[in-house]
């Protein structure tokens, strides 16, 4: 391990995930914001759903690991909300109930870790059907809004069952102007737009937590927090706290709280 120790943020999930770190993604951005507090490792597999992920769980989350994360952020759903495939095998689709279950043993597992892993799940996000016919044809039949809707609902429902953190990017997505055009690069995968917006629901959720230790990017300590040694220079520190700031968000008025 490299040191000094720092908190550990895992990305876990889907295709959502393993391409958060390109072109402006919401993991790499993470990644920047907490570049001198907190290490942001990803854990994406393109193509996996919710079952998948529940059989190398104990794999990439050991229970008995010396160092256990502080956060995880668990993406998975969209794959398990595609239509069966019409042989009734295969492909990728898991019925909502099971998905369901899954994430429950996921989000469980995770609490599981140590008495200072949080967690948070992001829901699937609304998709451009248009986009998708267009970008890959008959390999994505079937893929719809109608269809993954209820997947993002049962999993904010969920959380409020195991107290952890919920994300709606359902809707946090549709809120963008003009969103079925500036969000995907394919009608699923994010652009830098629809990874903004990813990001400023993370650091909300994490800035109104009651957790302790708080995994705000304020509050983590700066590691080697040294000025540059020239007089009257800012320290790194002043600098780490005061850069980003289009990516913090205001406070939560009434009617704005998060699972």
């Amino acid at each position: 391990m490299v040191g000094p120790g720092r908190p550990q943020v895992v990305l876990f999930g889907s295709s959502i995930v393993q391409y958060s770190f390109s072109d402006g993604g919401w993991g790499a951005t993470l990644a920047n914001i907490y570049s001198r507090t907190a290490d942001i490792i990803l854990r994406g597999y393109a193509g996996w759903n919710s079952r998948s992920a529940l059989k190398v769980l104990n794999q990439v989350f050991p229970k008995d690991a010396v160092i256990q994360p502080s956060l995880v952020i668990v993406y998975f759903g969209g794959n398990d909300s595609m239509p069966p495939h019409p042989s009734g095998q295969g492909g990728p689709h898991v019925p909502l109930s099971e998905f369901t279950d899954n994430m429950r043993r996921i989000g469980e597992h995770l609490l599981s870790l140590s008495d200072k892993t949080r967690v948070i799940f992001l829901t699937p996000p609304p998709m451009n059907e248009r986009q998708i016919q267009l970008v890959f044809g008959d390999a994505m039949r079937g893929r719809s809004n109608e269809l993954c809707r209820p997947y993002a609902e049962a999993l904010l429902n969920l959380c409020r069952e195991i107290n952890v953190k919920g994300i709606d990017l359902w809707n946090a997505i549709q809120q963008q102007d003009d969103w079925l055009n500036t969000c995907f690069t394919d009608g699923i995968h994010f652009t830098a737009k629809a990874s903004e917006i990813v990001v400023k629901e993370i650091l909300k959720v994490v800035r109104e937590a009651d957790w302790k230790p708080s995994l705000h990017r304020k509050s983590l300590p700066v590691e080697f927090p040294f000025d540059s040694g020239l007089p009257n220079s800012l320290t790194l520190s002043d600098l780490e706290l005061t850069r980003n700031k289009t990516l913090e968000p205001p406070p939560a008025g009434p009617g704005m709280a998060r699972l």
